[in-house]
């Protein structure tokens, strides 16, 4: 039997949403006035949609625009913020909203005509989605993968479905591999970078200044002996700082090249890799026990750095470099964690930063690379284009 199939055009697409949630606000449960005033005078933050509700409560801290855009709305109707101006939000950020989804007001009597006109205004506000996205909201038993079993062996088998699939983020813990120790290997505690990494670089930094304040380090001392230029102890500072800087530089590569490289959907190697080194962080990206790096598979480039500066440079002004990117790297994993789970004051570089790497994860997947900095996002032209921050 031959299959045929067809383009769906848009206004179909339209209507088989509109018949979705239609039969949605059917079969949900009804939320009265009452309830949602309640929860809301008990700490809880309840929002509607039109007629829609959710409970956002444990969504509330990691809000890319603060606490209080949502404290201050609870119990109201948020449609025109989420429309916009000031910010439009993206389909991935209304497909989000859906996991927290409770159920549908309950007319009371008085307001019947007033929510019903809300509910047509809510229809007619569906219009805004992308063309290339089709809005399906999650349901981890209607996945395309079964999120009862690791996830790591899975993802290869979607092919040209991955890259749609691993960029619409969800609210839940992934889990990548059967064995517990393994599982538990893959998983790290911010807390732990900066207990294994802080102490040595606070270490080879005393180390290093007190080398250096001997005043026998010299360069070219390999090539020649009366030429050789006397490398003076405050030189660790810049020395220092180009690390910083060439750490910088590394992340953003690592980020955009490898982290991002594009699978082809046929490679089923490739697929798993890329979800495993940064996919699976696109598609939770607020599973706090994947948010920094592992400190045992981090050594597995930090070391190879090392020993290739201790060859290239004189020992202790390649030591001094690897420090400063050691300790860009340990500010790269704090500041990544923090983008995803602090909550910087409004107006701040930080709270403007991490509002950059929420887009970066939920719309602009293949632009703003930079997470300690937009450094290298500008001259390599891959910044998020100011006119696209104003429409999120």
């Amino acid at each position: 039997m031959q299959i045929r199939w067809r383009r769906v055009t848009r206004r179909e697409l339209l209507d088989w949403r509109t018949l979705f949630f239609t039969s949605r606000s059917m079969a949900a449960r009804r939320v009265t006035a009452a309830e949602l005033r309640d929860k809301c005078s008990a700490g809880a933050c309840w929002l509607r949609r039109g007629s829609s509700v959710y409970d956002v409560s444990s969504f509330v801290k990691l809000h890319p625009g603060g606490e209080h855009l949502l404290q201050d709305r609870a119990g109201t109707d948020i449609q025109p913020d989420l429309d916009g101006p000031p910010h439009r939000h993206s389909d991935n950020a209304l497909r989000w909203l859906e996991q927290y989804y409770v159920g549908e007001m309950e007319a009371e009597e008085p307001a019947q005509q007033h929510l019903r006109e809300r509910g047509n205004h809510y229809t007619k506000k569906e219009t805004h989605y992308s063309d290339g996205i089709q809005f399906h909201p999650f349901d981890p038993e209607k996945d395309l993968v079964d999120w009862e079993k690791p996830l790591l062996w899975q993802v290869g088998h979607l092919r040209e479905k991955y890259d749609e699939w691993v960029h619409q983020p969800v609210d839940r813990p992934i889990r990548l591999f059967q064995s517990d120790f393994v599982e538990w290997c893959s998983k790290t505690a911010w807390y732990i970078v900066l207990a294994v990494w802080a102490p040595v670089v606070v270490y080879l930094t005393w180390y290093c200044l007190t080398e250096l304040a001997q005043g026998e380090t010299r360069l070219f001392a390999s090539f020649t002996k009366e030429y050789a230029i006397p490398v003076p102890v405050f030189c660790f500072f810049p020395l220092f700082f180009m690390g910083i800087m060439v750490w910088t530089l590394m992340e953003y590569g690592i980020h955009r090249y490898i982290f991002h490289m594009n699978p082809p959907a046929s490679n089923y190697f490739l697929i798993t890799l890329h979800f495993m080194l940064h996919g699976q962080h696109h598609k939770a990206p607020f599973d706090s026990s994947r948010l920094v790096f592992p400190p045992v598979p981090a050594s597995f480039v930090i070391v190879p750095l090392y020993l290739l500066l201790q060859v290239v440079l004189p020992p202790v002004v390649g030591l001094s470099l690897f420090v400063g990117g050691l300790f860009g790297y340990v500010v790269y994993d704090m500041m990544h964690y923090y983008l995803h789970y602090g909550s910087p004051y409004k107006g701040t570089y930080l709270a403007w930063l991490k509002s950059y790497h929420v887009r970066h994860h939920f719309e602009h997947q293949k632009t703003g690379f930079g997470i300690t900095s937009t450094l290298w996002d500008r001259p390599f032209n891959t910044l998020i284009p100011e006119d696209a921050i104003k429409d999120y």
